[in-house]
Parts: structure tokens; sequence; C-alpha cells
């Protein structure tokens, strides 16, 4: 299987400790340069960086068609440049399925035909395949430490689907 992922699913698994779980599910997961340069190339310490250049695998892959990025960010309002590579790079290895979180970029994919899935969506399987016990304190540890958003309706659906409602 081939799984590409823009940032926020890394960083935000990598800053509860859960990022293990991507290669448990995956066993192999692919990144863009700009996803990539995202993580490593600021100046502030962002959560998973050290893993995306030390972990066998999570791999970096150069978008071929550069052209097609600059498409998709300039037709779109705030698909910013590891959304635009995600999706290009998926496309362009015929992936499997792309994570990502972000709306807009999840509708740019989609309209692409490409098969999307987001934390929560990873953190439901990894719970059918026994590998975590519950989502909730995942999701509130989320909430809390790294700041992700969800709505109160996504978050009770959510886990309506993991029968934790």
């Amino acid at each position: 299987m081939i799984i590409v992922s823009d940032t926020s699913p890394i960083t935000n698994l990598a800053a509860i400790g859960q990022l293990d779980l991507l290669r448990q599910l995956y066993s192999r997961l692919i990144i863009p340069q700009a996803v990539y340069n995202e993580m490593v190339g600021v100046d502030k310490v962002v959560p998973g960086a050290v893993e995306v250049q030390q972990l066998s695998w999570i791999q970096t892959i150069t978008v071929v068609n550069s052209q097609q990025v600059t498409e998709i960010q300039e037709n779109q309002n705030n698909i910013d440049l590891g959304e635009a590579e995600a999706i290009i790079l998926s496309l362009e290895l015929k992936a499997d399925l792309l994570l990502m979180d972000e709306r807009r970029g999840r509708g740019v994919a989609t309209s692409y035909g490409l098969n999307v899935t987001g934390l929560l969506g990873v953190l439901l399987q990894a719970k059918k395949q026994g590998l975590i016990p519950a989502i909730k304190p995942l999701i509130d540890q989320l909430i809390t430490t790294a700041d992700f958003r969800v709505s109160q309706k996504l978050y009770a659906i959510v886990l309506q689907s993991a029968d934790e409602g």
C-alpha cells in the first residue's frame, strides 16, 4: 500500500506520542519534500521533526510535476505548499490513501479522485485493528496538547463510530 501524508497527521500524533500508530497501520509512510521542509526547516521545534529525519519507514519523495503544484496553489484559496505537494505526489504515486486534515485540501484531493482520511479516521482504524483500546482519551489529548481543532458535532460522530459515544 502507498500512503502519502500531509504535515498535520504526523505532527499531531508525534505531539501525543502516538506516531508509531502510522507505522503499525501502514508499514510505510511517504511525505513530499514540502512537508519535510515544513517540519524540519523551521526555527521552532515541531513534533515529529526528528522522526521524519530518522525513521526508516517515513520516506521523503520530491514531486515530479511542480507546475501542477503551482497550479493547485494558484487555483485554490488557502492550499499551502505541503498540501498541494501531498495531493500531486498522491496522484503521481497512485497512492492508496492520502492522510490530510485540512478541509480545503481534502476537498481538492477528493476532486482529483483521491482516497483521503484524516487523523480521526486514522484513530478509528487503529481502534478497529485493536492497536488502541479507546480513541476518546487520544482525541482529548490532541485537543489539549496539540491544539487540534475538532467541532463538537464531529467529536460526537467519531466517538459514536468508535462505540464510545
